[in-house]
């Protein structure tokens, strides 16, 4: 069994290690999990993602429980043979709890696709728009196309929005058996598309929060409001952002004492340093795009190397995966 260090980052460490153990069938045990963190140990977003990522391989785990600093998960399945294919699939329904985040328990999802014999489906409840994670609409109009792009078949609906602090959301993910292609992302090209999604509660819609978090974003930019009911006030903007070769966003969340023009601002941006510089995809992108490229090879331009970054690559590394890193110029060279 791979045992696995937590303590040099965060929840990003649990989701890669689920997926890659899921994929390739080798169990682990991680110890003292997100030591260095405020509120070590497992919270209920890691909880979620390892019972969801366990139901499409029949997973063993042991010690998943919200405050535990370790925890085994065993995939019920062995290395295929060349000529076959680890067969999962299925369907399960999970609760995150309060705002955990839907879209980072999705996350742990995606690369399983890789391994799938038939489709996958998990329905979530949780934060849909949380802090500390991706908007919905960044995992739904951001990345998902990107991956779709290099052989990805997986398809997020969004039932019921969940904000910060008491979640309520709803959304359910599909993943269908995929061969990936080779993530070659080195350069963006021309930007085809701009595009700003700009959410809140029914609440706010007096109050025209998400119209006036739309305020700052640039003049080109397509606009998307939406207003829905929720357990509790919240907001979100992301700039969804199309280059001929690429993709990259920029997710804002309201918060209270934030005014909506802030959150636009904010968002803005972040959008136009992307632009001045030469990466391909944006720094979130570039630690959550790690699993895809070490499964399936390829090279990608990114703004720098993050903590994030950093504690992926060695991740990897336990699971016989290896990553490169090269400075290049303003940006990083990350190569499989």
């Amino acid at each position: 069994m791979n045992l696995l260090e937590g303590s040099s980052g965060g929840g990003q460490l649990v989701r890669t290690a689920l997926s890659l153990s899921a994929v390739t069938g080798e169990p682990f045990r991680m110890r003292h999990v997100r030591r260095a963190r405020a509120n070590p140990g497992l919270q209920a977003q890691h909880c979620a993602a390892i019972e969801t990522v366990a139901a499409v391989c029949n997973a063993e785990t042991d010690g998943v429980e919200v405050g535990s600093e370790s925890f085994t998960f065993e995939p019920d399945a062995v290395e295929a043979d060349d000529d076959e294919e680890l067969v999962f699939g299925g369907s399960t329904s999970v609760e995150v709890g309060t705002a955990g985040s839907v879209p980072l328990v999705f996350d742990a999802l995606l690369p399983v696709a890789v391994a799938l014999d038939e489709s996958f489906t998990a329905r979530l409840e949780g934060g849909t728009d949380a802090k500390w994670a991706p908007p919905f609409d960044y995992f739904r109009h951001v990345k998902l196309p990107l991956l779709a792009d290099h052989g990805l078949d997986a398809e997020a609906t969004l039932d019921r929005r969940g904000y910060y602090p008491r979640g309520g959301g709803k959304a359910t993910l599909t993943i269908r058996p995929s061969t990936l292609d080779s993530l070659d992302v080195t350069e963006r090209g021309e930007r085809q598309a701009l595009t700003a999604y700009s959410v809140a509660d029914d609440g706010s819609a007096d109050a025209e929060v998400a119209e006036r978090q739309l305020d700052a974003v640039p003049t080109d930019a397509e606009q998307h409001v939406e207003y829905g009911e929720a357990d509790c006030s919240g907001s979100a903007l992301v700039l969804a952002a199309e280059y001929e070769h690429s993709r990259a966003g920029f997710g804002e969340l309201g918060e209270m004492g934030v005014e909506a023009e802030t959150v636009g601002e904010k968002g803005t941006d972040r959008f136009v340093a992307f632009e001045d510089g030469d990466a391909a995809v944006d720094e979130h992108l570039a630690d959550q795009l790690l699993p895809f490229l070490a499964l399936a090879g390829g090279e990608i331009r990114v703004p720098d190397v993050t903590s994030h970054v950093e504690t992926c690559i060695d991740l990897l590394a336990e699971f016989g995966y290896e990553v490169s890193v090269e400075q290049d110029g303003d940006s990083v060279l990350l190569s499989a």
